[in-house]
């Protein structure tokens, strides 16, 4: 039996998102801290909540998709805040990546209030978020994912029950260290390729098929040639992973180099001001070493 969803977050991942669901038919409610953004959704057949409260009143399931740790916490804990709302069986979806170790608290208030949990980060960008293609990666309880998945069926195309609550994020953790050292191969290649003389195009049809290609090849390589530093993930929002993941390797005692290593480039280039910029823009961290710069 459907039921209605609440949708908290829309931004440049959770408008998308948002939309899959109304578009193949669900009862949305959404709610945005910038009311204006939910004017698209609401003309396109949501319903407009009044707070996170009224969303989680009025729909047994809610999803979240908001920037960090400390808003999701917002988000729930503020007044007129999701958990003055909540009731029992009632079931938070955050997609949001956050720290692992908020995750687990922040479950734990739910569930005190007869709630459930599960944390669904995603990966696929904005495109993948409104063309309905994301990747989703989601701890819980066996029952709680099996609720939640046929909604999550409306934007992604994998979802992964990967372990209990807060596996989700530790997994997410994965997915950016795979992102960004990726983009960092990618960066260094393409720059090496325009050093060369090569023709870029031509080079990246000839490696991005073979044992060296990957979705930031395939995805971000051509816009990297075409300049194009439109976001699919912004530079700001890769930086709060790359902190979650430091912060998480930390505490376990793990050596991630070039995880590090990408921060600091990312660092540089905020302090340049592109902190807006999407995060195949790394390369122009190492267009400032060399005085090379792709596809010019």
């Amino acid at each position: 039996m459907a039921e209605c969803i609440g949708f908290i977050g829309l931004g440049i991942m959770g408008s998308g998102m948002a939309r899959n669901l109304v578009e193949k038919g669900h009862e949305v409610v959404v709610w945005n801290r910038t009311g204006a953004k939910m004017g698209a959704l609401v003309d396109a057949g949501a319903a407009a909540g009044d707070s996170p409260a009224d969303v989680a009143r009025r729909c047994p399931i809610v999803m979240i998709c908001v920037s960090d740790t400390a808003d999701v916490d917002a988000v729930l804990t503020s007044d007129d805040g999701v958990l003055e709302g909540i009731s029992a069986g009632s079931l938070i979806v955050d997609h949001s990546t956050i720290s692992p170790a908020a995750t687990v608290r922040l479950s734990n208030e739910v569930a005190q209030r007869g709630g459930a949990w599960v944390d669904a980060p995603v990966s696929g960008g904005s495109e993948g978020a409104v063309r309905g293609t994301l990747s989703i990666m989601a701890g819980g309880a066996d029952e709680d994912i099996d609720r939640a998945r046929p909604y999550m069926e409306a934007f992604g195309t994998t979802i992964t029950h990967v372990g209990p609550v807060g596996a989700g994020q530790r997994v997410k953790i994965v997915n950016q260290i795979l992102v960004v050292v990726t983009q960092l191969a990618v960066s260094e290649a393409l720059l090496f390729a325009e050093a060369s003389g090569l023709d870029l195009n031509a080079t990246l049809d000839a490696v991005k098929g073979g044992a060296a290609g990957s979705w930031m090849l395939a995805n971000r390589g051509p816009q990297m040639i075409e300049r194009d530093w439109r976001p699919g993930f912004t530079i700001d929002l890769q930086q709060k992973d790359l902190r979650l993941a430091l912060q998480a390797a930390d505490a376990i005692g793990v050596p991630i180099p070039g995880t590090a290593l990408v921060f600091q480039m990312y660092r540089a280039l905020q302090n340049e001001g592109l902190g807006d910029e999407g995060n195949h823009a790394l390369v122009k961290a190492l267009e400032k070493m060399s005085g090379v710069e792709v596809g010019a």
